[in-house]
């Protein structure tokens, strides 16, 4: 977890006001976690941090590009990504989770690790399809689109029509 120290805080020693910090993170930083969905990338985070004598509020601005396999073609690109997002620490008595962007650390916490949040943040981001940019399209990302004109053109017209079928059909023109 030496790679996870560069992105502590020491918060016991900082004054209650606003303090910028830059942190800066390559492959190392996503093969320390163990796991698949980040292999390879590179990010730069700014985080704007505003302590109070009961809360800590973190801004963080996150910008850099991955590089992923796409999921048609096999291979590699480059995605880049911009991630604004706000996380808050509240002082209590006892560590908890309270929601996806608040925890409660205790009174006497000395420093806070961001590299879970900001690898958390930066998964979230990934598209869920990740096409090679020139496999993308302008609607739809790669998708299928069929629309009624499509369909239509498929049946033949001189094809006879079950009675029952005419009567929904007469009901559907109507609304």
């Amino acid at each position: 977890m030496k790679e996870h120290s560069k992105y502590q805080i020491n918060i016991q020693g900082l004054e209650n006001k606003r303090h910028e910090f830059d942190f800066e993170g390559d492959d190392a930083f996503f093969e320390s976690f163990e796991q698949e969905l980040i292999e390879k990338g590179n990010f730069k985070a700014d985080v704007k941090l505003d302590k109070s004598l009961t809360m800590i509020r973190l801004d963080l601005h996150i910008t850099g590009s991955l590089t992923l396999v796409c999921d048609r073609s096999l291979e590699e690109f480059e995605e880049p990504f911009e991630i604004y997002e706000k996380y808050v620490y509240k002082f209590g008595d006892d560590y908890e989770v309270v929601s996806e962007d608040m925890e409660v650390i205790p009174f006497g916490t000395a420093e806070i690790n961001l590299a879970r949040n900001i690898f958390e943040y930066i998964g979230l981001a990934l598209p869920m399809k990740r096409l090679h940019p020139s496999l993308r399209s302008d609607d739809d990302e790669g998708g299928f689109v069929f629309s009624d004109s499509e369909e239509k053109e498929d049946t033949p017209k001189s094809e006879a029509i079950d009675p029952r079928w005419a009567a929904l059909q007469s009901l559907k023109k109507d609304l």
